[in-house]
C-alpha cells in the first residue's frame, strides 16, 4: 500500500529532470545573448525559483496527506491492550482446560 502512494507521489511532483532541461536551456541561451537576453534569463531564473519553491511546499503537503492516510489505515497501539493479550495468552497456556 505504502509504495502506491510512494509511485503516485513521486509521478505527481517529481519535476527534477524539467528542472534540469531548464537549466541547461539557460546555460547555453547565456552563452549566446547579449545584455537584454540576459536579462530576459534572469527573469526566468526567478520563474524557476518560484516554481520549486511551491514544488517544494506541494511535496510536503503531499507527504502530510500520506502520513495521515498511512495514520488513518494502522491500529492504534496501546500498551495496557497488549499487555492485556499477553497475559490472556499466557492464562490459557497455563490452564488449557479453562474455557473462555
Amino acid at each position: 500500500m505504502m509504495q502506491d502512494y510512494m509511485r503516485v507521489l513521486h509521478a505527481r511532483f517529481c519535476r527534477e529532470t524539467e528542472l534540469q532541461g531548464v537549466r541547461e536551456a539557460c546555460r547555453t541561451l547565456k552563452e549566446k545573448l547579449g545584455q537584454q537576453g540576459q536579462k530576459i534569463l534572469l527573469q526566468l531564473a526567478d520563474l524557476e525559483n518560484k516554481l520549486r519553491k511551491e514544488s517544494l511546499l506541494m511535496s510536503f503537503i503531499a507527504g502530510f496527506q500520506l502520513s495521515t492516510g498511512i495514520a488513518e489505515e494502522l491500529e492504534p497501539y496501546s500498551f495496557e491492550d497488549e499487555e492485556e493479550r499477553r497475559a490472556a495468552e499466557r492464562a490459557k497456556m497455563r490452564y488449557p482446560y479453562v474455557k473462555d
